[in-house]
């Protein structure tokens, strides 16, 4: 079974940084479109960014843009979330899912694999 793991989630002040890491068991990475999502408590799980399956292309939410920075190592089968500025409503479980296409969307029901997260939260 196709397994992601997220990591380098953890308490961070507010103008912190952090960086995610999503890494492959199992499967080729750099066969899919890899996305991350983040979900706060109470709310429903949003797309933050997305990086196409060569690494070409990127795009990311209004909410982070300028501040997180997305990219992948196909050799070492994994793909980085960098978090810069951080800020309390950056707080949630951050999750990486695999896309079967060439490149990524924001959208939950387009990813076929999910890792079980890591929580980010972002306080003094």
């Amino acid at each position: 079974q196709l397994q992601l793991v997220e990591s380098g989630g953890g308490l961070v002040q507010p103008g912190g940084s952090l960086r995610l890491s999503c890494a492959a068991s199992r499967f080729t990475l750099g066969d899919y479109a890899i996305g991350w999502f983040r979900q706060a408590p109470g709310k429903e799980r949003e797309g933050v960014s997305w990086i196409s399956r060569s690494g070409g292309w990127t795009n990311y939410a209004d909410s982070v843009k300028g501040r997180f920075g997305i990219s992948r190592d196909n050799a070492k089968n994994t793909v980085y979330l960098q978090m810069n500025n951080l800020k309390p409503e950056d707080t949630a479980i951050y999750y990486c899912a695999a896309r079967a296409g060439l490149t990524g969307t924001m959208r939950r029901a387009d990813y076929n694999y999910w890792g079980q997260g890591t929580q980010v939260t972002v306080s003094s």
